[in-house]
């Protein structure tokens, strides 16, 4: 067994078995048998779970329903897949358009999901649906091809092992398990906390790689309010049940936005906690994040005005927003604000310029934390329109003003 060093900002503890075979191990026996203790009782939308099979119902394992932020027409990559469940909810949901990649280490789990892909495509008329092995901390490595050169290959020295990674570099670059900006929506359903601790970051940066700009993830996962305790952390059991692993609530945020997401929000946080141990909470919640905020900024003399309730607020790259002002933006700033996939689309008024600039005429946007941009600036300084009627009454028809 390995040893694996687990850290939570202050809370730290040496644990001595391996983490991902502890995990393996338990999910293997899920494929194999139903693990009630596996999962939260969860509540998914609409009827879709009606053309299911009942054995991927009852041996797949969540806390929460990532389904339902979904949409039509979309790729989507479910990581950490199972048996299927929620790739075959989102079959249905993204239609024959739209398209779904689970992806799971394990081959007991792999082989149930992908046993009824005939079946469903058959009842839908279409199919959508692929099943990859691979580890959601590396989306780039297909482990499929890595499997069968392993069995054609002895590695059995050092010289061995270096033909081994520079294979894992070729399929990496030639074989690509999950290309860079190829997906619309990441989701996962309480698998992301069974990551080792050393491997989170870059499976959050992995996830963040295969979005499209403006793409978001969807995760479903099992948190704590505050760290876990040494108990919690050397019981091998409670790792691959999904406690020991739980992301603190205000770093599973951090994780995200450290990432480079914006927009992130809690979507569902469960009022009352899964389980409680050593008098530490833990619960499920669901987190949506968007893809986005890169790129430069352009002066297109837009503007934006921010509805409330709160009298000010701050975006996540560090701009103010004052309630009822119009707010100066750049042109990246002004298309995240008021896309119509917007998470913050409600709260904002757009202001658009009285006369379009277009990007080539465009000059850098001089960007500042905090400010208020003059109705002249966005209208021209030369406007001068008078308009006595305006284009329509402003009373309802039968009523006076």
């Amino acid at each position: 067994m390995t040893e694996t060093v687990i850290s939570q900002e202050s809370n730290s503890t040496s644990i001595s078995y391996n983490i991902e075979s502890e995990v393996l191990e338990r999910y293997q026996e899920g494929a194999r048998q139903q693990q009630p203790s596996l999962c939260c009782p969860t509540d998914y939308e609409g009827n879709y779970l009606e053309i299911l099979p009942e054995e991927i119902v009852a041996k797949d394992y969540g806390c929460g329903d990532p389904t339902r932020y979904v949409n039509a027409g979309e790729i989507v990559v479910d990581l950490g897949s199972g048996a299927g469940k929620n790739c075959y909810i989102l079959a249905q949901k993204v239609g024959a358009a739209g398209k779904i990649i689970g992806v799971d280490f394990n081959d007991e789990m792999l082989s149930l999901a992908r046993k009824y892909q005939g079946e469903i495509a058959e009842k839908l008329g279409y199919h959508n649906t692929e099943f990859v092995k691979g580890k959601i901390q590396d989306l780039k490595l297909p482990l499929d091809p890595l499997q069968n050169w392993l069995q054609n290959n002895n590695i059995s020295s050092i010289d061995g092992i270096g033909q081994y990674e520079a294979e894992c570099d070729r399929l990496k670059r030639e074989e690509v398990l999950i290309a860079d900006n190829s997906v619309d929506v990441v989701i996962s359903n309480c698998v992301l906390n069974l990551v080792r601790p050393e491997d989170k970051q870059e499976l959050f940066a992995e996830i963040f790689r295969v979005l499209n700009r403006g793409g978001r993830a969807v995760i479903s996962d099992i948190v704590c309010d505050e760290d876990p305790t040494p108990t919690i952390l050397n019981d091998p059991e409670l790792w691959s049940g999904c406690i020991a692993g739980a992301f603190r609530e205000d770093l599973f945020l951090k994780m995200f936005e450290d990432a480079g997401f914006y927009g992130v929000e809690i979507l569902k946080r469960e009022e009352t906690p899964w389980q409680v141990i050593d008098g530490v909470e833990f619960r499920s919640m669901t987190v949506r994040a968007y893809k986005g905020k890169e790129g430069d900024c352009w002066e297109r003399k837009q503007a934006v005005v921010y509805k409330g309730p709160w009298k000010q607020v701050q975006d996540d790259d560090g701009h103010t927003y004052c309630r009822g002002e119009r707010m100066a933006v750049c042109d990246k700033t002004y298309q995240i604000l008021t896309n119509p996939n917007s998470p913050y689309k409600k709260e904002i008024i757009p202001i658009e310029p009285y006369e379009n600039i277009s990007l080539e005429e465009a000059e850098p946007f001089a960007c500042k934390s905090k400010a208020i941009r003059h109705a002249r600036e966005s209208k021209g300084s030369g406007y001068s329109v008078t308009d006595m009627n305006g284009n329509a009454d402003c009373c309802s028809p039968g009523e006076c003003c």
